[in-house]
């Protein structure tokens, strides 16, 4: 062989197979493996023929085919599959060669292999990849973690293949993000996000559908228009497009066609339980997470919708007006989410001792990923002027949108409830709201209900904070007639 190759990869299925053509295609020689031989050959004598590739049908070939400190990416199935690809490149390794993982790896699987390899003499990077196919093809969003050491010979190569953002398109949407698991939890609440955000969409969706009886072409309209101001996103530009598209066999209209069974993979989920385990109320993501499981209960909603009665859908005010509200509605949920999404990642940092800088988290998802928008800089501006903000909604931007929109978001809520439409991700997020701006919660009794049956003590508002006490309520109570 007469040159050794820049970066290696296993597992060439769609997103390891673009991932690889955007490595080469900045300039690197990739080697490249997968556990079944043929995938390989094929793609050797297809998409890579003639390109700057090497097919390897050994681990070892792997290893041996790639220059020093060697640089290997495994994109195979997260779990059990990743560790045993890490213990079979393990006897072929020299010290300070770097192994990554870029599937959608649990944070906490991260944390445990970066120490592991770390002390196999080896460097290791937990590496969040956003953006699908296309993104690893073209330049997806990319968020690596892990062994510290591993990132200044890793920088160029990812910095190359990222998306690129900005006036002269030149800011990578990838930077070194934090040690051991930190860059595959910042891709979990990415997706976190990305799941509240596709749940707003819907139910604004189903808003304009059924309490207003827009058409599939107007809602393109609507969509359209969106896109253009303050909610321009790749989201919302999809969803937009969704609405023109129509089945080739019947005519009909394709998103008719779906059957409303929202499939997960999982990182919704392990987001929402984790909040749980930190006491953050990532209220929004755990709905949207309820929201897809309610879908999936189909056959049960079919034979439910025979029997349960709720009022006729149909909004009778203003058409434009209420459009307008619903956009107002999902602006502002929108926010909420991403402020739920930043308060999970500085209360993960401070519980695992992760450097975030969470102006950077925001510019990584400027571009290449799923929930890419123009909204993201506003996060980066709000970080960069308090990098000690505790919520995005006391940003003086934040605040203002959302004080602007408050009263069409009230209005859509209720007309909503009114209507029997479910909308749990806008409610959801007006009620942190109301709940995060008020002074007073109701809490003040539920402490009281757990001291009285017990006895788990309570502050006091007229006693300083730390100080605990304790009432012998039935002693003192109104005796009961």
């Amino acid at each position: 062989m007469s040159e050794l190759c820049d970066f290696g990869l296993i597992g060439l299925a769609v997103m390891g197979e673009n991932l690889a053509l955007n490595v080469e295609s900045r300039g690197y020689k990739v080697a490249v493996y997968n556990r079944t031989t043929s995938v390989m050959e094929e793609f050797i004598a297809g998409r890579a023929k003639g390109k700057a590739f090497v097919g390897c049908k050994e681990l070892k070939d792997l290893v041996d085919a790639c220059a020093k400190p060697r640089k290997i990416m495994i994109m195979v199935k997260a779990g059990p599959a990743v560790d045993a690809v890490i213990e079979s490149l393990k006897p072929h390794l020299d010290p300070g060669d770097i192994i990554i993982d870029g599937g959608n790896t649990y944070y906490a699987d991260t944390e445990r292999r970066t120490k592991e390899v770390e002390a196999a003499g080896f460097l290791y990077s937990g590496t969040g990849v956003s953006g699908g196919e296309e993104g690893a093809l073209l330049g997806p969003s990319l968020m690596p973690g892990g062994s510290p050491d591993s990132w200044p010979a890793l920088k160029p190569i990812f910095q190359a293949i990222a998306a690129k953002v900005g006036p002269n398109d030149d800011i990578p949407c990838c930077e070194w993000v934090g040690p051991r698991g930190a860059g595959h939890y910042v891709k979990m609440v990415h997706n976190g996000i990305e799941y509240g955000d596709m749940q707003l969409i819907c139910e604004a969706y189903s808003m304009m559908k059924e309490c207003l009886g827009l058409t599939n072409d107007e809602l393109y309209d609507v969509f359209a228009e969106w896109n253009t101001g303050e909610l321009d996103s790749y989201l919302i530009e999809i969803t937009r497009d969704i609405f023109s598209v129509k089945d080739e066999a019947t005519g009909k209209y394709m998103v008719d066609l779906v059957l409303d069974t929202a499939g997960a993979k999982g990182t919704g989920k392990w987001m929402s339980q984790l909040a749980l385990d930190l006491g953050v109320p990532s209220t929004l993501v755990t709905e949207a997470v309820y929201a897809r499981g309610l879908s999936a209960r189909k056959d049960e909603r079919v034979q439910a919708s025979k029997t349960l009665k709720g009022p006729a859908p149909k909004y009778s005010g203003d058409k434009k007006e209420f459009i307008e509200s619903i956009r107002h509605a999902l602006y502002a949920s929108k926010i909420v989410s991403y402020a739920q999404g930043f308060v999970q990642l500085q209360a993960a940092a401070a519980e695992h001792d992760w450097p975030l800088n969470y102006g950077d988290c925001a510019m990584l998802w400027r571009g290449g990923c799923i929930i890419r928008a123009v909204f993201l800089d506003r996060i980066k501006e709000a970080f960069d002027a308090n990098p000690k903000l505790e919520n995005l909604l006391l940003a003086p931007y934040f605040a203002k949108a959302v004080d602007e929109s408050q009263s069409a978001w009230r209005h859509v809520v209720s007309q909503a409830a009114l209507l029997g439409v479910p909308v749990p991700a806008f409610a959801t997020a007006l009620a942190y709201y109301d709940g995060y701006r008020r002074e007073r919660l109701p809490a003040n009794l539920l402490q009281s209900q757990r001291d009285y049956f017990g006895a788990h003590t309570y502050e006091r508002t007229d006693k300083p904070r730390g100080e605990f006490f304790h009432t012998e309520w039935i002693d003192l109570r109104k005796d009961p007639k």
